[in-house]
């Protein structure tokens, strides 16, 4: 393809060179670049795509897309100066693969907790109704039966657009997709054309990224601010930032609601460990999935459902045979029926809504006598750190037990981590609080801890199945750990 249709729609500052110059890949990686690349110097948070132009120009980049001009330009290499090269990637990337988003109807979820969730949710829900279906997700991208695994919750505009390409060989007609702060700030949504979005709820999350929680709130509303005239927006009315995604929006304007006044309206009539029973617009529904939270995530679901044209029989039929998507309050039972749980749950807002429903039971009794909550729970390095001593508040103060324990500690020493933890602990709590470096041992002595009945919460990694640890990937699985301390429990 011509760099001068690629440029279609495309802001430009000034170029140099040919525009009659054929592009037969796109990159901002590089290393990726071969002969007939166009090579787009994009600003990351670690490195600047500007500093690898004369690599790319070595490798064989026959144009340059970026911000900055250089003194000299390369006689054979076409230059185009843009204001904002991330956004002209997406726009460039949906030129380059023929706008595949627009061949189908792609519906981005946006919000602090139940973006997973709700995503996966769909796309089982619409595979049950029987379309074939893409998903990109945290936990894996996922075309109809094939999974891809999963590097960023919201991939970059070329491979984003690689992948709908893909997705639309192989006669998907819907895709499901998480839509990040990040992404929406760094553009990795431009060029994409959207068919609904979903907002869950907001919460403490991702500050040292995005500074303050207003920009935050911000980064989330853009992707509303972005949507289509034919589009739909749903949002949560019960979240007291929900209507506010909504206020400068062209899309139609849709909510959910368990207490307020919405679109489409539920209400919870009996929630227990094994299952919630719930009125959905006068309709009365069992759902495998529990507590409050997966509530709101089942009614956003639904509300998007119908919004894409579908029966509300059919769709309420349909997800009452859903399970949760992996690592979201999976249950994982001991021989001598200690419960498990483990889940993604890495936001002081997320654990207590976990803890809030497993005291639920508590309390209920169902379990047949009153159990022991047991809390296993680190907090990621290289992440904001304003929320670790929130974490293990919360953590003591709905749990019989609090073991603090490493994350993913990335690049940061893991017992600094744990140190900030520390420091939201009550100190009325201190005589029920351990902290435990290795995740491992710090499962295994949860376990050990244990008696029949109680329930053991495994936070902050649900699905993820690595721990990093300077900069290095391990394998390590909760539920496998989990498992295996489960099969030992007794044995001398």
């Amino acid at each position: 393809m011509q760099l001068s249709s690629l440029l279609y729609k495309v802001p430009l500052e000034a170029t140099a060179g040919s525009m009659d110059t054929d592009i037969s890949h796109l990159t901002m990686d590089s290393r990726r670049v071969t002969p007939g690349s166009l090579f787009i110097a994009v600003r990351g948070t670690l490195t600047d795509g500007h500093d690898y132009i004369a690599k790319a120009i070595e490798s064989g980049a026959s144009a340059i897309l970026c911000e900055i001009m250089p003194d000299s330009v390369p006689e054979n290499v076409a230059f185009v100066q843009v204001k904002e090269s991330a956004r002209a990637m997406g726009l460039v990337a949906a030129n380059f693969y023929g706008h595949p988003s627009r061949k189908l109807r792609l519906v981005g979820v946006t919000g602090t907790n139940g973006k997973t969730s709700v995503a996966t949710l769909l796309f089982r829900l619409f595979r049950s109704l029987g379309y074939r279906c893409g998903l990109l997700s945290t936990v894996q991208n996922q075309i109809d039966d094939a999974v891809i695994p999963a590097t960023h919750t919201t991939p970059d505009a070329i491979t984003a657009n690689e992948l709908l390409v893909q997705m639309g060989q192989h006669g998907c007609t819907h895709v499901f997709m998480e839509v990040s702060s990040h992404a929406v700030v760094q553009e990795r949504i431009a060029g994409l054309h959207f068919a609904g979005g979903i907002f869950t709820n907001i919460t403490h999350d991702h500050l040292d990224f995005h500074g303050t929680f207003d920009n935050y709130i911000k980064a989330k509303k853009g992707f509303f601010d972005q949507l289509p005239r034919a589009a739909f927006a749903l949002t949560n009315a019960d979240d007291k930032r929900g209507p506010v995604m909504l206020q400068n929006t062209l899309a139609r304007k849709e909510s959910y609601s368990l207490q307020t006044l919405g679109t489409f309206k539920g209400k919870i009539l009996a929630d227990g460990l094994f299952g919630l029973e719930m009125d959905v617009d006068d309709r009365h529904v069992w759902f495998k999935l529990i507590g409050r939270f997966n509530a709101y995530n089942l009614l956003a679901v639904y509300g998007a459902a119908v919004l894409l044209g579908e029966d509300p029989e059919d769709v309420l039929t349909q997800l009452s045979a859903l399970l949760p998507p992996p690592g979201r309050f999976e249950q994982i039972i001991s021989n001598d029926r200690v419960v498990g749980i483990v889940d993604y749950a890495h936001t002081p807002d997320a654990l207590q809504n976990v803890l809030e429903t497993i005291a639920e039971f508590s309390q209920e009794g169902e379990l047949g006598q009153l159990p022991q909550v047991i809390t296993v729970v680190g907090c990621g390095g290289n992440r904001d750190a304003a929320k670790r001593p929130l974490m293990a508040g919360i953590a003591c103060k709905f749990s019989t037990h609090v073991i603090l324990t490493s994350d993913n500690p990335r690049n940061e020493d893991p017992m600094a981590i744990l140190e900030q933890m520390q420091a939201g602990v009550p100190p009325i709590d201190f005589k029920k609080t351990l902290t435990i470096e290795d995740r491992r041992e710090a499962i295994q002595r949860a376990v050990s801890m244990a008696k029949p009945h109680d329930i053991i919460l495994i936070a902050g990694k649900g699905h993820e199945a690595y721990q990093e640890i300077k900069g290095v990937k391990y394998d390590f699985d909760d539920r496998a750990v989990l498992r295996d301390a489960f099969s030992n429990r007794g044995k001398a």
